[in-house]
């Protein structure tokens, strides 16, 4: 699987370099597709795209949500995912090879990437949300007239 890895550009910093390559190895762990992983994480498989190929900070909840999947230790990941974000390219900066050390902070990185949903029975992704108002729809209505009917039978009953 880490055959099919890009090429990391060649502007990143080491600690970026390090963390996303222990990264790619965290996923390749795992076994899943980037879209699998997206549906195991809450993040999608375009963002996933993005942390691995080093475009762009993972917020430190997917970092978490990785290890989560992986079996691996959270908290050592997190030290790493400090040290890289601190050094990490500012957008734009990465392409044209400018990193300086102008890389967002953790503050800033987190605030940059929307968190993950609380951890917690899955919700269904937005795709497979109208199957699941459908189904509700039709459970609430069948449930409705159910009542409705025994409310019926008890009156003609208790007459």
């Amino acid at each position: 699987m880490s055959a099919a890895w890009q090429p990391l550009p060649e502007t990143l910093p080491p600690e970026v370099r390090h963390f996303v390559e222990q990264l790619r190895l965290l996923k390749d762990r795992t076994g899943l597709s980037l879209v699998a992983l997206g549906e195991e994480t809450a993040y999608s498989k375009s963002s996933w795209q993005r942390y691995l190929n080093g475009r762009q900070p993972p917020p430190r909840q997917a970092v978490a949500a990785l290890c989560r999947v992986a079996g691996a230790d959270g908290e050592r990941y997190g030290a790493h995912w400090e040290l890289a974000v601190r050094v990490w390219p500012r957008a734009g900066a990465g392409s044209s090879g400018g990193t300086g050390g102008s890389g967002p902070s953790a503050v800033e990185a987190e605030e940059a990437v929307p968190a993950a949903r609380p951890s917690g029975p899955r919700r269904p992704s937005r795709a497979r949300r109208p199957a699941w108002s459908w189904r509700s729809a039709a459970g609430v209505t069948t449930l409705l007239v159910l009542m409705v009917l025994l409310e019926g039978v008890l009156r003609y009953l208790l007459r």
